[in-house]
């Protein structure tokens, strides 16, 4: 899958190194797919994210949404042009976007950033997707896969959802698009927060310094753990019961955090299964999971966090139990039926 992706980058990026368009950097694999583990039987989807840095001429900000209605953290990337010209020869129409743009559209015959995937002064999520799927559409029959594959583009908004079959095997391959947070393992988003996300909303995401979690704990637990096990059995059974994968995923990494490695290992396999448990029922019963990224000082040193998350204070992932007493009765139960 990374060498897929991998492929698809270098073949575009090379398309696009004439261009003011998002420079694409290198993909990150996040999710299940890559931490070892998946409670479904379905198709395995691969979600991989294509961080996007400014093009020569444009610089991004990051500016918080102030919508305290949203869940969540969320941003939005405002694209400023930036003065490209000489300071002794402020004179002569080089190519600066922000002073002489009509002259940098005659010689290059590019628009800027902010005339083609921004609304407003504004990144666009979904103007980057369907720019981003295009790009796949001309350049696949580029690439070595093509060959041994058939490629087809799934209906998404917000991601680039690819399809790839043979005769043998079938899988998915969703592609987001994100800006990382201050040299960060932390990055904002095309994401959606539900129906009505604003297309220029770009959510914060800890997916991928929750995976680099799980490559640290591989280095440190026993070669035959059974942490990876205990995480799909209990994803998978709970999933049923209207818990949350990131719910239950949250209380083993908080387990891989506090118990001692030593007793990840296959032979304390029901005795994970309980502490998970335990840990769960007491996370029902005071309404509270706190989040594990967020506002987390022990992290391991390789993991980076932004200044403003370490100091955050973590949100608590049962909050929708504090608000509705029938929610919390019915997570109870469902328990106590487990």
């Amino acid at each position: 899958t990374m060498a897929l992706v991998d492929n698809f980058i270098s073949v575009l990026r090379r398309a696009l190194s004439r261009t003011f368009f998002p420079v694409l950097q290198r993909a990150i694999g996040f999710g299940s797919a890559f931490e070892g583990w998946s409670a479904s039987e379905e198709e395995v989807v691969y979600r991989v994210l294509v961080p996007l840095t400014p093009p020569l001429g444009h610089i991004f900000y990051l500016e918080p949404d102030t919508d305290q209605q949203r869940p969540g953290r969320n941003f939005h990337v405002l694209v400023a042009l930036e003065c490209r010209c000489p300071r002794d020869q402020q004179g002569v129409h080089l190519l600066c976007f922000l002073h002489h743009p009509d002259v940098v559209r005659r010689v290059t015959g590019q628009a800027n950033l902010l005339d083609t995937l921004c609304t407003g002064s504004y990144l666009d999520v979904k103007k980057t997707v369907r720019w981003f799927c295009a790009l796949v559409r001309a350049k696949w029959r580029r690439l070595p896969q093509s060959r041994s594959w058939d490629l087809a583009l799934l209906p998404s908004k917000r991601s680039c959802n690819l399809r790839l079959t043979n005769s043998q095997e079938s899988f998915q391959v969703r592609v987001l698009f994100g800006v990382r947070r201050h040299g960060s393992d932390v990055f904002i988003t095309g994401r959606s927060r539900g129906a009505h996300t604003p297309s220029t909303m770009w959510p914060e995401t800890y997916t991928m310094a929750e995976t680099k979690f799980f490559r640290h704990v591989a280095g440190q637990v026993p070669q035959d753990s059974s942490h990876l096990k205990c995480l799909q059995l209990l994803t998978g059974v709970l999933a049923r019961k209207d818990f949350s994968a990131h719910a239950i995923k949250t209380v083993v990494m908080r387990l891989l955090s506090t118990l001692p490695v030593s007793q990840w290992h296959r032979r304390y396999f029901l005795l994970q299964l309980s502490d998970a448990l335990e840990q769960l029922r007491l996370s029902l019963e005071g309404k509270r999971l706190e989040h594990f990224i967020v506002g987390n000082q022990r992290l391991p040193q390789e993991i980076r966090l932004p200044p403003d998350l370490q100091r955050a204070r973590p949100p608590n992932l049962f909050h929708r139990l504090v608000q509705d007493p029938d929610a919390h009765s019915r997570a109870m139960q469902a328990y106590l039926d487990l």
